[in-house]
């Protein structure tokens, strides 16, 4: 995978303010207000800043945490994880692994067969539905 580097001002013409906080500054949205919380259609979830595929839908489960929540990214290496202790909590940061920004946490309370949550800020999210079936 090529990673995608580009400067603050590069990024703050391509994203929105809420992306450019969530994604390039480890911003957070507030829960129960991102659109993918509750979108229950099939496809894919991707990077809002890069396009590339991070989720299925078929691993979105409602977590009731109030962030679109996955118990498994859509292949191995589509996310990268990080250590963070910030705001006194010790937690697993996810970040898109081509591009780097942020996407949300990931905790160890999911649902099998992982365990895991991985809860993710819906503006950090593109979804991409499934192509209809040809008869």
């Amino acid at each position: 995978m090529t990673k995608i580097t580009k400067t603050d001002d590069q990024w703050r013409q391509e994203l929105t303010p809420d992306q450019f906080r969530i994604l390039r500054q480890k911003g957070t949205e507030r829960p129960f207000t991102g659109p993918y919380n509750t979108l229950k259609d099939e496809g894919v979830f991707t990077c809002a800043g890069c396009g590339e595929t991070l989720f299925d839908s078929r691993t979105k489960y409602d977590s009731g945490s109030g962030w679109p929540s996955f118990y498994q990214p859509a292949s191995p290496g589509a996310v990268h994880e990080h250590h963070d202790v910030t705001h006194g909590m010790k937690r697993m940061e996810i970040t898109c692994a081509k591009c780097g920004g942020h996407l949300g946490h990931v905790f160890p309370d999911g649902p099998r067969p992982t365990g895991q949550r991985y809860c993710i800020n819906s503006a950090s999210l593109g979804f991409k539905p499934k192509a209809p079936e040809k008869p």
